[in-house]
């Protein structure tokens, strides 16, 4: 084990880690923004935006995070009228198409993770909402939003660690994540697993921070429905 080389090369993965975290975090921002109405709208069935809902939902959880962003960095680039636009100043850039195809796919698995939350709100806490005089826009955003994501808190917790290690996908197109560096310290010193098991360790540390962030709310939000305490 060539832990010297691993010293020696620590600013790199210090910025595959700082990039690994931005994509991440942005797109989990990125898709908890997505997810939150489209998530009520498809609960409540709307008529207009639950069939669009239900196929970008149905589109970006039934297709693998790799081809999504394979369609969005190089699939967009064969066509002359998105080299011809403002937007083509974003998408050939790896970085912005990574944040896009991530963001998308965070969003489309959050909104079911949403939906699922506010169908089991209880149909009680809306009914009190509405005894105290609350219009269904107060209700909405002082009951019934705070009381599902309180309840979404674990299944959210797993689609982070899920995008955190999704995030590999980034280096296949030209970013130097966490794999990424990992790769290319193998490649520049021809070694067999250093660099892979620095990835993973990596890896595995910011998967135990998330996780003990995520179990810290679910105490403080969700203790009320902890059985044997």
């Amino acid at each position: 084990m060539r832990v010297d080389l691993v010293l020696e090369h620590w600013q790199m993965f210090a910025g595959g880690v700082w990039l690994t975290l931005q994509l991440t975090f942005l797109s989990l921002a990125i898709g908890f923004c997505i997810a939150l109405p489209s998530g009520i709208a498809r609960a409540r069935r709307k008529p207009i935006w639950s069939p669009i809902i239900n196929g970008y939902v149905y589109l970006f959880r039934g297709t693998p995070l790799l081809v999504q962003t394979f369609l969005i960095y190089y699939g967009l680039s064969q066509f002359d009228f998105v080299r011809d636009s403002w937007a083509w100043i974003i998408l050939r850039e790896p970085w912005w198409c990574a944040l896009i195809a991530f963001s998308l796919n965070s969003g489309a698995y959050a909104t079911e993770i949403i939906r699922g939350a506010v169908e089991t709100t209880s149909k009680g806490e809306m009914e009190a909402a509405k005894a105290l005089g609350l219009s269904p826009r107060q209700a909405d955003f002082l009951v019934l939003i705070p009381s599902a994501l309180r309840r979404a808190l674990p299944q959210y917790g797993n689609e982070a660690v899920f995008m955190l290690h999704s995030s590999v996908v980034a280096s296949v197109i030209t970013l130097q994540d966490i794999l990424g560096a990992g790769r290319t310290l193998n490649a520049r010193y021809y070694l067999a697993y250093e660099g892979i098991l620095t990835a993973a360790l990596l890896y595995m540390a910011i998967t135990f921070m998330l996780v003990w962030v995520f179990r810290g709310l679910e105490g403080r939000y969700l203790k009320h429905m902890q059985f044997g305490r």
